[in-house]
């Protein structure tokens, strides 16, 4: 990897220290003791195309040091199934905690894993309120996936169909009624559901 500035490695090592608990863009700059916004910004940038360092840009405490050792247990970014709003995403909201999962759990890399947590029963019997789902980020999906997605504003876990040019999103329960997508818009997917931790 290519050689840091001064300030790029003190950061670095603050991310390292603080990857369980991440820190805010404000507590970056007090304990680097970099005050300018736009400096800490450009560093931070510089690691990234640097190639030690993943974040998501829509969230700063959302981020991965990549020459960590691999772990056992890593912590994955717990994000709350809300009503997201206009324009709004699952992960762009805030993160809720960050939960230890064991490493052999994940088949992809830990940077595109996020956790939310099962609401309701519409997914009964394989997903049950309160259980824990493991997504992978991607902004798409093929028929049969699962996804964690924003529909009409709302953020929802479903089984992603395409039957005949239409777009539905399932629902395991059959109580429940099919939700037609009737235009791009509708609909944004945030991950494809990789893991179903179960507690009861």
């Amino acid at each position: 990897m290519k050689k840091l500035h001064p300030r790029q490695s003190i950061l670095l090592k603050l991310l390292k220290d603080n990857i369980d608990n991440p820190l805010t863009m404000l507590d970056l700059s007090k304990e680097s003791e970099i005050n300018s916004p736009g400096v800490l910004y450009f560093h931070l940038k510089q690691l990234e195309k640097k190639g030690y360092l993943k974040r998501n840009p829509e969230n700063p405490k959302d981020y991965n040091v990549m020459d960590l050792p691999e772990k056992k247990v890593v912590y994955i970014n717990k994000y709350g199934l809300a009503q997201c709003g206009p324009n709004g995403t699952v992960l762009s909201g805030k993160i809720e905690e960050r939960i230890p999962i064991a490493s052999s759990l994940l088949k992809f890399p830990v940077e595109l894993a996020f956790i939310v947590e099962a609401k309701g029963d519409s997914m009964e019997p394989k997903i049950k309120n309160g259980d824990i789902i493991i997504a992978k980020k991607q902004n798409y999906a093929e028929s049969g996936d699962i996804v964690v997605c924003v529909f009409n504003e709302v953020a929802i876990i479903k089984q992603y169909l395409v039957i005949e040019r239409r777009i539905i999103l399932n629902s395991f329960n059959k109580d429940e009624r099919l939700l037609e997508v009737f235009g791009e818009s509708e609909i944004k997917i945030e991950g494809i559901v990789k893991n179903i931790i179960q507690y009861n």
